[in-house]
């Protein structure tokens, strides 16, 4: 069975075989929500935690205006709201973008996981903070970063995510975003998202065909779009208790 949960938690420490158990159980009863529909809305006070196994969702702000920020993309393997229950209500809200399968997992399954296995327990804190620094690149390309770039710097983000779990191939991975998707997510107009979508396929970085992206050149779109993965914490930290690293891998696909 495919387990994206497992595929990213993987990457933070070596999980044992209980804790791939534990992980594969974890996963085992999902909900199918539809397209651009609210998994949770601001001002919720959530008894379970949301995991997206299958699609694509997003987290959201909305202004009096009626206007929507979007402020994170949700992949699988993602959690929608591990620590929500420590606050008093949601203050964002989080809804799909695709068709989704969702696992809702009760918060007293999520406190025996941090309780009793410590190696899930360091993958979780791993897990959070990948979370804060995409947040911290987030603001610094919508504060920074002239739309093409910001939008480009997205398109690799993506790619490298989706790939660090399994789900590119041939340089293609799954975009089912509209282009006013892309707006929200970039803080611009859908007309000026049309034209740097339209300049990226111009200048030969990016292929769209339908709901998929196909990356052409991903060492001349890392370099437009001044693109610095550092942020997603894809190499390990050297664990003291096996020595081991996992290189990323992406100079071996930009190869094939």
């Amino acid at each position: 069975m495919y387990n994206p949960l497992l595929r990213k938690l993987s990457r933070a420490i070596d999980l044992t075989a209980e804790d791939e158990k534990l992980l594969n159980e974890v996963i085992g009863v999902q909900r199918g929500v539809e397209a651009r529909q609210d998994i949770i809305q601001e001002g919720d006070r959530p008894e379970e935690v949301h995991l997206i196994v299958q699609g694509f969702a997003c987290r959201y702000k909305l202004l009096p205006n009626g206007e929507r920020q979007i402020v994170a993309i949700l992949i699988p393997g993602d959690f929608c709201d591990l620590h929500v229950a420590i606050l008093g209500e949601m203050d964002h809200g989080i809804a799909t973008l695709s068709r989704c399968k969702v696992v809702h997992i009760p918060r007293k399954t999520i406190d025996e996981l941090t309780r009793n296995h410590p190696r899930i327990t360091h993958a979780l804190w791993w897990a959070t903070l990948v979370d804060e620094g995409i947040l911290r690149e987030w603001i610094t390309n919508l504060g920074r970063k002239p739309a093409e770039r910001h939008i480009a710097s997205l398109m690799c983000e993506l790619y490298l995510r989706l790939k660090s779990i399994g789900l590119v191939s041939d340089h293609t991975f799954e975009l089912p975003m509209t282009q006013q998707e892309v707006a929200d997510a970039v803080g611009i107009s859908i007309v000026h998202a049309n034209r740097m979508l339209a300049e990226l396929r111009e200048r030969g970085l990016v292929a769209f065909q339908g709901r998929r992206v196909r990356i052409t050149d991903i060492d001349e779109l890392v370099a437009f779009a001044g693109f610095n993965q550092n942020y997603l914490h894809l190499t390990r930290r050297n664990n003291p208790e096996n020595g081991q690293r996992i290189v990323h891998d992406q100079g071996r696909e930009q190869g094939t």
